[in-house]
């Protein structure tokens, strides 16, 4: 071997070394009843279970104040029913006030007035004109708008070859007007769909005051459930923290709120029953009860909230046919070891070539019932074994952020550790 082959074969290493460095891992990130479990010696499962109940009255909370949100998209509203249904059919297995929670769902039809509040606020929204959702109206529009833009542009465009000259002063102009179009509409229609919304909010209510009020009563029960049980597990109760958009539910002290596009997001903990003490917080704790409720992001950190898995894949070479957007909440901490097992490099692909369809009727939601939209898509590598997608969605409007895994050929064999989590 030469003197020029061994200095090439070291530029070569050189220049590998930094793509080595560069490749991401994710630290565990524990839940917030992991961090008590280890600090406090209590039983996962209650835990768990407390979980359960946050989230859901974390959903019944944002469709009880924003039901709008939620009008014409019905697949996204039933896959959420279906998991809060299942979480209550688990605490028919559970202590008394589980099973008193469970059928305060039933004896409330919970499911039923979830469903006709959608129907009758579908019904309002038609007599005034919306009969899609906002999602779909703006699909609809921007291609309504932009096809004949990009026509206009083409023609420009081609007219040169055709010896038919163009001058360039007014190409210029012409294209910006092509890029500004589409995004003036859309914030045209975002605004007028938000005035819609604060113009009819009170409608809505007073014409569906005894099926919002059967919602309330109901997460009442449930953070009184919780309360209880954190009381009777002696958790300070100043460690728990969550977030409502509506503040007048009882025993809950405000911590802070948020304003997000004209809703104001609120940050509780539970007061406790008046003349107790509270209960002494760890010193293990005590750092991050003092830590500030919204502290400054690091660069590099990106919080992980949601995991949704995309089941019963159709793709092949990277490209994804269909799918239905599994919630895999309870495998949390298998996914984020999954991740942390995992080498991450870009995906050579766009999200528009990987899922080319991708709209209201195959679409990843948030919580809140909005779709997700896509800004980072890393190809994973799990101990050189199995390849998969992790697709990171924006912070969505509500404050919540998605995270969707995804095999890249449905033919592909998954490990039979991971079954769990991508079956």
């Amino acid at each position: 071997m030469n003197e020029n082959e061994n200095e090439k074969i070291e530029r070569s290493e050189v220049r590998e070394q930094p793509l080595r460095m560069s490749r991401r891992t994710r630290p565990v990130r524990k839940t917030q009843g992991q961090i008590l479990q280890e600090a406090l010696g209590l039983n996962p499962e209650a835990l768990k279970n407390i979980e359960a109940k946050l989230s859901i009255i974390k959903f019944l909370d944002y469709f009880s104040e924003e039901t709008l949100d939620f009008i014409f998209k019905k697949r996204n509203v039933d896959q959420y029913i279906e998991k809060i249904s299942e979480k209550i059919e688990k605490f028919g297995l559970g202590g008394e006030e589980d099973k008193l929670l469970k059928k305060g769902f039933e004896d409330k039809k919970i499911v039923e007035t979830v469903e006709r509040l959608m129907t009758n606020v579908e019904e309002l929204a038609i007599s005034k004109g919306i009969s899609k959702s906002v999602d779909k109206r703006l699909r609809n529009l921007s291609l309504i708008v932009t096809a004949p833009m990009l026509g206009i542009a083409l023609i420009f465009i081609i007219l040169p070859y055709i010896n038919i000259p163009v001058d360039p002063l007014f190409m210029f102009p012409l294209i910006c007007v092509c890029c500004m179009v589409p995004q003036l509409t859309k914030s045209s229609v975002v605004k007028k769909w938000y005035r819609f919304k604060e113009e009819n909010r009170s409608e809505i209510y007073t014409k569906n005051r005894d099926d919002f009020l059967v919602l309330k009563s109901f997460i009442g029960e449930v953070l009184a459930n919780i309360r209880s049980n954190l009381l009777e597990m002696e958790v300070p109760l100043e460690l728990i923290k969550f977030s409502l958009f509506n503040r007048d539910y009882e025993n809950l002290k405000l911590i802070n709120q948020k304003r997000l596009r004209g809703l104001t997001e609120y940050y509780f903990s539970f007061e406790y029953p008046e003349g107790m003490e509270p209960f002494p917080i760890p010193e293990i704790l005590r750092q991050q009860y003092e830590e500030p409720l919204f502290p400054e992001k690091q660069k590099d950190e990106k919080p992980e909230k949601n995991f949704v898995v995309l089941t019963e894949m159709k793709g092949k070479d990277g490209v994804i046919t269909s799918f239905i957007p599994s919630l895999k909440d309870n495998l949390a901490d298998k996914i984020n070891q999954l991740l942390n097992d995992s080498e991450f490099t870009e995906s050579p692909l766009k999200f528009t070539e990987i899922i080319p369809n991708y709209s209201e009727d195959m679409a990843i939601y948030c919580i809140c019932g909005e779709i997700t939209e896509i800004s980072v898509i890393n190809i994973c590598n799990w101990k050189n074994k199995f390849k998969f997608y992790l697709f990171e969605g924006k912070q969505c409007k509500c404050g919540d952020q998605i995270y969707a895994l995804s095999l890249m050929d449905s033919s592909e064999e998954i490990p039979e550790e991971l079954k769990e989590i991508f079956s």
